[in-house]
């Protein structure tokens, strides 16, 4: 049952990082603009990798 609840925890963990990522795309393209870089890769990295390894 804990290994159910984590899968569960982490997927929607992960779909929850997804969306956050497509609402800040426009964002983070401006910023590359004036030449930020915002790290949303990393956080959509480990979120996946914590995803498929509860699978």
């Amino acid at each position: 049952m804990r290994t159910r609840f984590a899968r569960l925890v982490t997927a929607v963990q992960y779909q929850f990082t997804l969306a956050i990522a497509l609402v800040m795309l426009p964002i983070a393209t401006l910023a590359r603009r004036f030449g930020l870089t915002l790290p949303l890769h990393r956080v959509l990295e480990r979120s996946g990798d914590a995803y498929r390894s509860t699978r």
